[in-house]
């Protein structure tokens, strides 16, 4: 007997394993919060040069003389947010002397404080030639992401309380690499086809995270979210393959005394689980390069990574990305997450009638096309330009909901979790990059956007490659991906299948 046939003795879909999920769910809640928390720690309020204290003897009694005579403007006529005069200019001044005499701020800048009075750009000075330690935090952060479901797991609550409390630059992006570490909660009870989806279900990305000013304190106090450890049980088939099987059968029983299952404990004596565990040891287990050992699998791999490269690149660089829209930071997000609930409801029929790829293919070239859309509209159209941002987020929504269902359903159920597990892991590397584009607006203002849309427009076309799930039955081996088990194949070629209608 097989751990999958255990689990079935021991009901596989009853109350422990919902049980499960839901404890499993409620610290993932506070996820899409720290996902977005960079918004408001890391916003940059507008600021100058700190000028010198005003000679009493000088004539510039009002402020703002005060600042024309100290601060340049720029092109476009606002004032220099990184450059002073060194000393005060006069309408006699000729523009050759005003030149030699700017210089970056010698004694720090001046924030306004109307909507922010703190943030860890005012507290450390991140901006002008600072600014790219101040973007490279939310780049951190998905680097914890990246690592952190692996081997962080037990820091994730200690740092995050630690943060509360980090008095310098230097600890704090540190600290938000590792803060991500409990998403490696995840949960062997449930059989296989079922467990992919369940954990698409809890992903950050899928649960509004819009409530950020309210919740800002609150995450910092998460341990009063988090379900006691020992109300979460330990993955009884890693307990067999390390040889402990008392502690094995002892959530074993819990699960079958939860399920009203009595008649399992018969089939769970030591020596029966002891059997059960020699032939687990025995079982190799899928690795990544499994993913790329035969033709198809490997090119609905290459395409999957990808299709979610785009897909967090897009959705996590227009969450974050909120200049130009006209709104102060509070608006606009009430407004991203407000379009989430549509962006859903759409994806959720979509699927049904459209197909998973047309669904994945439509709302990453909507996202790049409302994207390109708002670039070329004039500057006096403000209100079109938040029009079309908040449309994009809800394009980038309704790609990234897509995504979990469509890539679970190109994988075979052997190796449904590691081909997961690997697009999952492109994605987020996807995401840490999305914060690191704004930097590139030194370059050029509108190439930070540009750049969203163009790889959202570069993942569209990438998911026209992949085949289409809809009336196609989940393949359970390798041979099925490479047989192209699709209702009209197995039309075409005979073969008897199961059709799942939606």
């Amino acid at each position: 007997m097989g751990f999958e046939e255990l689990l079935k003795e021991v009901g596989g879909y009853g109350r422990f394993q919902i049980r499960n999920v839901l404890l499993l769910v409620l610290p993932r809640l506070l996820l899409p919060l720290n996902f977005l928390l960079p918004i408001f720690i890391a916003a940059v309020p507008s600021h100058h040069c700190a000028l010198p204290a005003q000679d009493p003897l000088d004539n510039l009694t009002q402020e703002s003389a005060w600042l024309e005579a100290y601060v340049p403007r720029e092109q476009d006529g606002s004032l220099s947010s990184c450059y002073r005069y060194l000393h005060p200019h006069h309408s006699n001044t000729t523009p050759e002397e005003q030149e030699d005499q700017v210089v970056p701020c010698p004694d720090g800048w001046s924030y306004d404080q109307s909507q922010f009075y703190s943030t860890i750009a005012t507290q450390w000075d991140l901006v002008c030639e600072r600014k790219g330690l101040n973007r490279v935090i939310s780049t951190f952060f998905f680097i914890g992401v990246l690592v952190g479901a692996v081997i962080f797991g037990y820091l994730s609550d200690r740092v995050r309380v630690v943060r509360c409390w980090t008095p310098h630059y230097g600890r704090h992006p540190g600290q938000r690499l590792l803060v991500y570490g409990s998403d490696a909660a995840g949960s062997d009870w449930l059989p296989d086809p079922r467990l992919a989806l369940a954990a698409a279900g809890c992903d950050p990305a899928l649960c509004p995270g819009y409530p950020q000013p309210l919740a800002s304190l609150w995450l910092e106090c998460p341990t009063l979210c988090l379900p006691p450890p020992r109300w979460v049980p330990e993955s009884a088939r890693w307990l067999m393959t390390q040889g402990r099987v008392k502690e094995a059968q002892h959530y074993l029983l819990q699960c079958a005394a939860l399920n009203g299952r009595p008649q399992a404990r018969d089939r769970l004596s030591t020596e029966a689980l002891s059997l059960v565990a020699e032939g687990e040891k025995m079982v190799r287990r899928p690795s990544y390069l499994d993913l790329f050992r035969t033709p198809r699998l490997r090119h609905i791999s290459l395409c999957c990574m990808v299709v979610w490269f785009g897909v967090n690149f897009s959705y996590y660089g227009l969450s974050l990305d909120l200049s130009g829209l006209g709104l102060n930071l509070y608006q606009i997000q009430l407004l991203f997450g407000v379009v989430e609930i549509p962006s859903k409801m759409i994806v959720y029929l979509s699927v049904r009638y459209a197909g998973r790829r047309l669904t994945e293919v439509g709302a990453l070239l909507g996202t790049a096309l409302t994207v390109g859309a708002s670039l070329l509209l004039p500057s006096g159209l403000g209100t079109w330009r938040l029009v079309l941002g908040v449309a994009g987020k809800g394009f980038s929504e309704a790609a990234f909901t897509t995504a979990y269902l469509f890539t679970s359903e190109l994988y075979p159920t052997v190796l449904r979790q590691t081909g997961l597990g690997l697009t999952a892991l492109v994605g987020r590397l996807g995401g840490s990059l999305a914060p690191l584009a704004t930097l590139l607006e030194g370059t050029w203002s509108p190439l930070p956007k540009v750049t969203y849309g163009g790889i959202a427009l570069v993942a569209s076309a990438t998911a026209l490659l992949l085949p289409e799930t809809r009336h196609a039955e989940l393949p359970e081996t390798i041979q099925d991906v490479e047989k192209k088990r699709t209702l009209k194949g197995s039309q075409e070629e005979g073969t008897p299948m199961k059709v799942i209608r939606n």
